[in-house]
């Protein structure tokens, strides 16, 4: 008998948000593949709202999952997810991939706030998130990743953020826990024993001139300016409740 290779899925999801000249906001492009699947919801005001609903369990080893985001001039769109992501391990071998690639013309805006990154027992993952913005883009963007299931020993996750602000790298950072990764993941200079972390961008063109100055926010939690007008709020926690809760009370107290 001849021998199966199993490949893992390659999907895609595009979406493209533009002015449409009459004070709101038109998707020319909404499109996805597989497991990947964007839906136009309801929004108020003049921006656009999309919900990125999983049609399959995954990412599985071997899958090669993207999302590619596009917001041009003028335009605003907020991005969620209807659930968490869990990656799972599957028949494929070798690693999972998740890569998101943003792009915020000219005064537009984007919130990109996904659920929970779920890193199960037995997974192999790694999430690129690369963002562009031109000078006067705005952002918030959320990343939480949470380490195992309830009672469960988390599998290997590998994360990557890179922003630029008008070709400009203000943040590139990497984060890998689990089995396999480099040690001290686990240890008081990085997680802590706790099993939830998470990462909140927010890029705003008046931070340049008035700049967000560095500090804690209560206990795990603490904002740095960026070396552009963005701040980053990094955060642990020992579950995805209480990070949430952090990062959502800094989004909506501290940079308003």
């Amino acid at each position: 008998m001849g021998r199966v290779t199993v490949t893992g899925v390659r999907a895609t999801a595009r979406i493209v948000a533009r002015d449409d000249g009459r004070g709101g906001t038109a998707l020319p492009v909404l499109e996805g593949e597989g497991p990947l699947a964007p839906r136009r919801t309801r929004a108020s005001g003049a921006g656009a709202r999309v919900m990125l609903v999983g049609a399959m369990s995954g990412p599985l080893g071997g899958d090669r999952f993207a999302v590619e985001a596009e917001v041009g001039e003028g335009a605003r769109l907020h991005v969620g997810s209807a659930a968490a992501t869990i990656a799972l391990p599957g028949q494929g071998k070798g690693e999972a991939r998740y890569d998101v690639r943003i792009r915020v013309g000219e005064g537009g805006e984007l919130w990109w706030l996904p659920e929970q990154l779920i890193s199960a027992r037995g997974s192999d993952l790694y999430v690129t998130t690369c963002v562009d913005l031109a000078a006067g883009a705005r952002l918030v963007l959320r990343e939480e990743q949470v380490l195992g299931r309830a009672g469960e020993e988390p599998g290997r996750l590998t994360s990557r953020l890179t922003v630029r602000i008008a070709g400009r790298t203000v943040l590139d950072q990497e984060l890998a826990c689990g089995p396999g990764a480099p040690g001290g993941w686990d240890g008081p200079a990085v997680l802590a024993g706790h099993r939830a972390v998470g990462q909140l961008v927010i890029a705003r063109p008046e931070f340049a001139r008035e700049p967000v100055a560095a500090r804690m926010l209560g206990e795990g939690a603490a904002v740095a300016p960026l070396a552009g007008p963005a701040v980053l709020v990094t955060a642990v926690a020992a579950d995805a409740l209480r990070l949430r809760r952090v990062l959502d009370e800094a989004n909506e107290g501290v940079f308003r």
